[in-house]
């Protein structure tokens, strides 16, 4: 609970920060309104959908209301998929808007010290350092393969925790060994003749837990001709960072990152993770203010492509045989690889050219899944919703394989076929691994 003084404060920093000619370049049209899941699934209340949100944020600038508990809850509840957006037809950039809003509140509210303690772990002492991140991947190893997580299973310890936490324990990918998350290659050739350099964005937790992904989207840019370089002094992309209040970190950490990436001569920086590539392509806008930056980041930014995008442009599904056994394939949309980084038909261009297969597009699979970094872990209720309707429309295709562009919603869709019970049905998978399958298939 925010305080008078703390929300004095607040409101003059919004009075001073928020954009108040984006603010105002809302109509209030709601063409917004059929694109937010929050909106619908809290009933259709004004105050959780985007139109509803900005004008809190401006009736909070203008001294209208007080940022209180209620202006705070419904910018906590929102996913942050930008959905909004493409609809919007003033292009208000609302994304924006709402990572400003959430910062302003939580670098001016005072935490409880549990919550002051969880927060400077994740966001000081854990993303920013990848030495800490492959540590604390390794305990998750350990945990996994020591028979430590068989124990934990069999003797009801799991129950303890909430259904959400619990499930989405056991969808949780086996993670490599501290060994194999440290032998990273820096530098790759391409297979056949070179089309392309390229510099691969590795991340945190694609490189950790979802190593083996990695390595898929690396064999497939040099099966399409791509050189390959990882620089090593990169860092973790600051999206949580970003969308949950830490912005001055989340910019040291966009400095970190153009700073390793720009020595480097490449056409492209490749990403597979669309929630950290949307940030990446953000970062002209997080440094505009940065006169020693700005110029870098726009540099930066322009060369962020999606591994499916530069697979689609070099033509990787007619140069190379995809075949697989037959199955139905349905594919759920990153949000911010769609909304943000404006990728949508590369994928399903590529999944369509698979041969023995067949693709069936999944109603409203425009519509965010409920996974949004931690917002399944800390909105849990409200994410589940979300789930069940994916879910639905997802039963509906009768697909066999879900394919995902974004480590969070691949365990979101995975934590889906958990609770639906069809794990022995259906598989959810990212797009790069099945790409891969494909292409190694036996003939």
């Amino acid at each position: 609970m925010t305080t008078v003084k703390e929300q004095q404060v607040i409101q003059t920093e919004f009075k001073d920060r928020m954009n108040e000619d984006e603010l105002l370049n809302c109509m209030r049209c709601g063409f917004c309104l059929p694109a937010c899941p929050t909106y619908i699934e809290s009933g259709y209340k004004e105050t959780h959908s985007p139109r509803g949100r900005i004008a809190l944020m401006k009736a909070v600038v203008d001294g209208i209301i007080e940022p209180d508990e209620e202006v705070e809850r419904s910018l906590d509840l929102c996913l942050g998929c930008r959905a909004c957006e493409p609809v919007c037809p003033s292009g208000v950039k609302y994304g924006f808007l709402l990572e400003e809003a959430r910062d302003i509140i939580q670098q001016n509210k005072k935490h409880s010290a549990p919550v002051r303690l969880v927060r400077k772990v994740i966001f000081d002492e854990l993303f920013p350092h990848p030495n800490r991140m492959r540590t604390a991947m390794g305990l998750l190893s350990f945990y996994q393969r020591s028979g430590l997580q068989t124990v934990a299973r069999k003797t009801g310890v799991m129950k303890l925790f909430p259904d959400s936490l619990s499930t989405m324990e056991r969808v949780l990918p086996k993670v490599p060994t501290m060994k194999q998350m440290k032998n990273r290659p820096e530098h790759l050739a391409p297979i056949g003749k070179q089309t392309k350099k390229v510099a691969f964005f590795k991340g945190c937790l694609m490189d950790t837990m979802f190593l083996e992904t990695n390595d898929a989207t690396m064999k497939l840019l040099q099966h399409a001709g791509c050189e390959i370089v990882t620089p090593q002094e990169q860092a973790c992309c600051g999206a949580l960072h970003g969308h949950s209040g830490e912005k001055s970190s989340a910019k040291e950490l966009a400095k970190r990152n153009i700073q390793a990436f720009e020595d480097f001569e490449v056409d492209y920086i490749i990403t597979n993770a669309g929630g950290c590539g949307a940030f990446l392509v953000d970062y002209d806008h997080l440094l505009k203010d940065d006169p020693e930056w700005k110029d870098r980041a726009k540099a930066f930014t322009d060369k962020i492509k999606d591994i499916s995008q530069i697979l689609y442009e070099l033509d990787f599904h007619k140069k190379v045989d995809l075949k697989l056994p037959h199955q139905i394939i349905t594919y759920q949309d990153s949000c911010h690889l769609r909304n943000v980084m404006k990728t949508a038909s590369a994928p399903r261009a590529l999944l369509q050219a698979i041969n023995g297969s067949e693709y069936r597009e999944m109603k409203d699979a425009d519509r965010c899944c409920g996974s949004a970094g931690v917002y399944n872990i800390v909105e849990s209720e409200m994410s589940m919703q979300i789930l069940d309707y994916k879910m639905e429309q997802t039963k509906a295709t009768h697909a066999t394989t879900i394919v995902t562009a974004n480590p969070g919603c691949l365990l979101q869709m995975k934590l889906g076929i958990e609770r639906e019970g069809l794990a022995d049905k259906m598989r959810a998978v990212h797009i790069v691994d099945l790409l891969l399958e494909a292409a190694e298939q036996k003939k």
